[in-house]
């Protein structure tokens, strides 16, 4: 519950400056780079239509954003009191319950019961201690609570070590399930019906922008200019259409191999750190430095993924700060390299 953290550690994921000034190099490129964004600027009338759907996205984005984090915590304030699965993937739940190690497993999850069953009643116990005021029965219930807390944690940990031994996916994580599940089993019947039409309006509306981007820049860019520059408009429609199954084939791959890596907000961003730094340092070259030739600017954005890449490979910087250093790299070199060749 901790809002705001002023240490400045490039190891610590989510510190003030990383969501300030290593931030910043991420939405700057997102929002102002990426073909997917962009595109939905140059379809309003004007620039200043684009220019107030830019702003909305910036006022809204902080409130937004702090109602997903609120969403979490009051998950975790309902399973506190509310009994909850030891695993919220009910697939592997499953296959573990009918398993080979299915004795070990309810062994296990009976461990679990008894942990969370003592930290709701310590939880319970607090709460009306501090309602009277009775301090040592505050603390005493206080102890209580950290001590079963840390029991369950360590019981759900050997249950995940247990599914990624006996399934043999070692990427095992569930914490992408613990909303969903909380919708289907908890949620008055007809408003789970409406969440996840919600979410599939979001995501059909993400894949859209995501498609009708990478489409074009495959056609354009690489199709005609190296393939095939001259062909009727029918030809080019096709090969478009082709595009468009091939990536949303390799998104859907990429999804679901991404689903197992953590929590999908932060998987996005750490794909994105990846590729967003870089691509922002490419446009301040050419919007800043009218010295910069194309060859500075392409040899530049590789130098740019390679730090990034050797930052992510052998360092433990936060993945937002990648942002930074693939900027400032693509500047540095993108400038040095142009100033050679130009020479």
């Amino acid at each position: 519950l901790q809002t705001f953290d002023f240490s400045f550690d490039l190891t610590n994921q989510y510190t003030f400056w990383s969501g300030t000034i290593a931030a910043l190099f991420l939405f700057c490129s997102y929002f102002g780079t990426d073909q997917s964004q962009v595109q939905r600027y140059l379809t309003t009338p004007s620039v200043d239509a684009a220019r107030e759907s830019l702003l909305m996205s910036a006022y809204w984005k902080i409130p937004l954003q702090a109602l997903v984090l609120l969403v979490g915590v009051l998950m975790f304030l309902f399973f506190l009191y509310t009994p909850s699965p030891m695993l919220f993937n009910q697939v592997h739940e499953r296959e573990m319950r009918d398993g080979p190690q299915a004795v070990e497993y309810r062994a296990l999850e009976s461990r679990f019961e008894g942990a969370t069953a003592w930290r709701s009643g310590a939880a319970r116990v607090m709460t009306r201690a501090e309602a009277v005021g009775d301090g040592r029965s505050y603390e005493t219930a206080k102890s209580e609570f950290r001590r079963q807390d840390e029991e369950a944690r360590t019981v759900r940990s050997e249950a995940i070590a247990l599914v990624r031994k006996t399934t043999g996916d070692a990427a095992y994580s569930d914490v992408n399930y613990v909303f969903p599940t909380f919708i289907t089993r908890h949620m008055p019947i007809r408003l789970p019906g409406l969440l996840v039409a919600a979410i599939l309006a979001a995501a059909m509306s993400t894949l859209s922008g995501e498609l009708s981007a990478l489409s074009p820049a495959t056609v354009i860019d690489f199709y005609r200019r190296f393939v095939r520059a001259e062909a009727s408009d029918a030809h080019f429609l096709r090969v478009s259409r082709l595009a468009t199954g091939f990536w949303g084939l390799f998104a859907s791959i990429v999804a679901v191999w991404a689903a197992e890596l953590g929590s999908l907000i932060e998987v996005v961003n750490r794909f994105g750190s990846f590729f967003y730094g870089s691509i922002l340092g490419v446009f301040i070259l050419a919007g800043g430095f009218p010295p910069a030739t194309a060859n500075g600017a392409f040899i530049g954005l590789v130098a740019g993924m390679g730090a990034v890449a050797w930052a992510a490979s052998f360092t433990n910087v936060a993945f937002l700060w990648h942002n930074v250093i693939g900027a400032v790299a693509v500047v540095i070199v993108g400038l040095a390299v142009s100033a050679v060749t130009k020479r």
